[in-house]
């Protein structure tokens, strides 16, 4: 952000002090940088339910205390078995999650930090699903952080050392984190120990030990006591049991008066600095307090779970004792008092450590955090095309964008496309995204940061009468390579007209035909269109739902196998594509001439097109297309910048008899109207969404069933376009022509987009089961001119 933020949100929870006394660090050196912004809190356990603080506070302590063995045994299960963490964060995020949403949209910060892990867990599902838009940072208290602190959609991570940041790889590789000082308000500092233990009513002389084990005051405090007693040179233990009221009248009743029980403190800060050794148990916020003053620290039986790993990363990374037993303690204590340059040596460490950085200035660096995408699957409705992939069949979409207007030099064109990358690809998740293929696993997007242009963009120039055609076959023809962001452009520069085309070619999996328009646009012209907004309708009831879906499949079902065509068999690598750019006005006009919808015009000219190119059809010849319709602007759907596939199929028998041709428009209007009112679109989605549920090599076959010659002839789309017109520089995009992929087995795809004063249509056919995209691109001109009444 270029200003600071106006509203930060705090993410904690009440179970324990800790995470609430990371988040008052948070606020507080919030206020210091930027003064006059607003700190919002949530509490995301009370966001969980009502019932849900005491239940989990209950549980936790329980375990703890009574349980320790079954809190090491989820602890340890989380780091054990990958598959168990990811399910149990993707529950705990996604109820989270769904009761942060609204509180979070009323608050509308600035910039978020979760102190609290499951609140970061909601955080990540809401950021899965495009629900935070500003930046999002967790900071874990932790020195061990676990499976369950880390998450790959978070911006940034602070964690507590370099051993830490190593530890966070370990528990989620996609997560970003960075060390950052302990997290404490300032008041936790180093000071003179003489006037603060006067103030406590504390001897000023002699060697004190802190006993702190959080706001409970549980685990083996009388233990460590004990043992502090039986050291040499201790000559006062200072014991705060915070809220453990029985703990502190055991204390109280002991004859020993070197033992000095305290409930809750106020002035931990002024305790902790007056010791000289802090001796706790979990490695949370009390550990961070006594760093951050210089004292140093002895991790004394650490409780189960992660107060274990705490101590154990601590000790690793040099900032404190690991004292397992009772004599360990005793052992450690009687050496640091008898021999104060060892003491000195640990206060120097803790100081050292302590400050590294200021907590100030590293809070301030989060609100100019970059997004960071981590690796996830692909959505079912996209791994669809990476199944549907064969060797013969690359499944990737794409268009060819007309310049005109602008008569430049190639070098000139290429600079101006490569500065719009370099500025705009980084933004736009769709072209960031490389897909990560796994045998027998399901696919994933890994998200990379970095755009190298050479990989994406390559120049032709054209002239002494040159053909574009062979490139454009060579362009399309070849796969779009995939250990990369899967997308290229080349731009192709005819030096002798003036005009300029950009062809481009993206993997299917990436987006359909609208999002790959909308991002072309987002990424070229320094002033895109506006692209549509989600709607926020909540759609039709479930039971509503259910039963358009049920009429659908049983609609497919009855559609029977598909009709007989010779444009059938196997595919081959065979390619040719050819293009036609109708008046859009006149389009139109033929349309409402015959009462139809402009789409039902178009794919009306496509079934006429079809019937002039196979020739000798009988009466009542039906050829089967299947027809991608956008979800992205029906109630409830999602923008036209979203990436990713969200269409519904239709199935419609085109009539390819003979007949006259404005009775096969209406025939093809009438039959269009049909599966909405059975429910295939709602079917179809459903299946895909059902797929995606089964194990991934099933998935895979499924596909690969499903998308070939049985189901139907030919892909027919009718994407929705635009009418104003966008510009690259000076330059004018007068047209956009679409290039569809095939299936398997299927030898024809066209599609179609009004684009300003034109409709493009773009045909894909495999020469070795059809005919030559040329045949049908002139067969479609002259069912237009007949359409039309005028001969052109």
């Amino acid at each position: 952000m270029t200003v600071q933020p106006r509203r930060v949100l705090l993410i904690s929870a009440t179970i324990g002090e800790g995470h609430n006394a990371t988040a008052r660090a948070v606020e507080e050196a919030a206020r210091r940088v930027w003064p006059g912004c607003e700190v919002a809190w949530l509490d995301a356990l009370r966001r969980m339910g009502r019932w849900v603080p005491a239940t989990f506070n209950w549980i936790y302590v329980t375990n703890v205390e009574s349980t320790p063995w079954l809190y090491d045994f989820f602890y340890d299960s989380l780091w054990r078995y990958r598959w168990f963490a990811n399910a149990s964060r993707r529950f705990v995020g996604a109820w989270s999650g769904r009761l942060l949403h609204r509180a979070i949209a009323e608050q509308d910060p600035d910039l978020i930090v979760s102190t609290y892990p499951l609140g970061t867990a909601g955080l990540d599902w809401l950021r899965r699903r495009g629900g935070l838009n500003v930046p999002v940072a967790a900071v874990v208290s932790d020195f061990s952080p676990h499976p369950f602190w880390v998450y790959p959609e978070i911006d940034l991570h602070y964690v507590m050392s370099e051993a830490s940041l190593r530890a966070m790889r370990r528990a989620e590789p996609d997560a970003v984190g960075a060390v950052c000082v302990p997290p404490v308000v300032s008041a936790f500092q180093p000071a003179d120990r003489a006037p603060l233990r006067r103030s406590f009513g504390l001897p000023e002389a002699g060697f004190t030990v802190l006993i702190s084990c959080g706001s409970f005051g549980f685990g083996s405090v009388e233990r460590a006591v004990d043992a502090a007693l039986r050291a040499d040179g201790v000559d006062r233990i200072v014991v705060v049991c915070g809220r453990n009221a029985a703990l502190r009248h055991r204390f109280a009743d002991r004859s020993d008066d070197r033992i000095v029980p305290l409930g809750w403190v106020d002035d931990m800060p002024g305790l902790v600095a007056s010791s000289d050794v802090v001796v706790t148990n979990a490695g949370g916020a009390t550990a961070l307090e006594a760093l951050a003053c210089g004292r140093a620290v002895l991790m004394f039986e650490p409780i189960a779970g992660h107060g274990r790993a705490n101590a154990e990363l601590m000790a690793e990374a040099g900032l404190a004792e690991l004292c397992r037993r009772e004599r360990d303690l005793t052992e450690t204590l009687r050496r640091w008092a008898t021999e104060p340059h060892e003491l000195a040596q640990r206060e120097h460490q803790a100081l050292k450590h302590s400050l590294a950085a200021d907590f100030a200035e590293q809070v301030a660096a989060l609100a100019r955090l970059p997004r960071h995408h981590g690796r996830r699957p692909l959505r079912p409705q996209d791994a669809f095309f990476v199944y549907a992939t064969t060797p013969a069949v690359s499944q990737q979409t794409g268009a060819i964008l007309s310049l005109e207007g602008s008569r430049q030099s190639t070098h000139d064109w290429c600079e101006r496309i490569s500065r719009r990358i370099h500025q705009g690809a980084a933004e736009l998740p769709l072209l960031t995204r490389r897909l990560a293929l796994r045998r027998g696993r399901r696919p994933q997007w890994i998200h990379d940061g970095e755009i190298d242009v050479g990989d994406h963009l390559r120049c032709c120039e054209l002239r002494d009468g040159h053909r574009a055609d062979p490139i454009i076959r060579e362009f399309f023809s070849t796969p779009v390579r995939t250990d990369r962001p899967p997308w290229e452009l080349l731009l192709l520069n005819d030096i002798d007209t003036g005009r300029a085309s950009l062809l481009a070619k993206m993997h299917h999996a990436l987006g359909d035909g609208v999002a790959v328009t909308s991002t072309l646009l987002r990424l070229l012209c320094e002033h895109p269109p506006p692209t549509t907004s989600p709607s926020r309708g909540g759609g039709p009831p479930w039971h509503r739902r259910a039963g358009k879906v049920l009429r659908g499949l049983v609609s497919l079902a009855r559609a029977g196998p598909t009709p007989a065509s010779r444009w059938a068999g196997r595919s081959t690598p065979n390619r040719s594509f050819a293009h036609v750019a109708l008046p859009a006005a006149e389009v139109r006009a033929c349309a409402r001439a015959h009462q139809v919808t402009t789409s039902a015009f178009v794919i009306g000219v496509v079934a006429e097109t079809l019937q002039r190119t196979l020739g000798d059809t009988a009466p009542g010849q039906r050829f089967r297309i299947m027809v991608p319709r956008t979800a992205r602007t029906s109630r409830g759907g999602i923008g036209t910048d979203a990436p990713g596939n969200h269409t519904q199929s239709l199935s419609i028998d085109l009539p390819v008899g003979p007949m006259p041709p404005d009775r096969r428009i209406a025939e093809v209007a009438a039959r269009l109207a049909e599966p909405d009112r059975t429910g295939q679109p709602a079917a179809t989605g459903a299946v895909l969404a059902t797929l995606g549920l089964l194990p991934a090599p099933l998935h895979a076959w499924l596909v690969r069933q499903l998308y070939q010659r049985r189901f139907f002839n030919a892909v027919v789309s009718v994407l929705p376009g635009q009418r104003r017109p966008a510009y690259l520089g000076q330059a004018c995009i007068a047209s956009v022509l679409p290039v569809l992929s095939l299936a398997d087995g299927v030898g024809v795809a066209v599609g179609a987009i009004g684009w300003g004063d034109w409709i493009g249509f773009g045909i894909t056919t495999d020469t070795g089961l059809a005919p030559d995209a040329v045949t049908l691109a002139a067969h479609l001109r002259d069912a237009f001119a007949d359409l039309s009444g005028v001969r052109r």
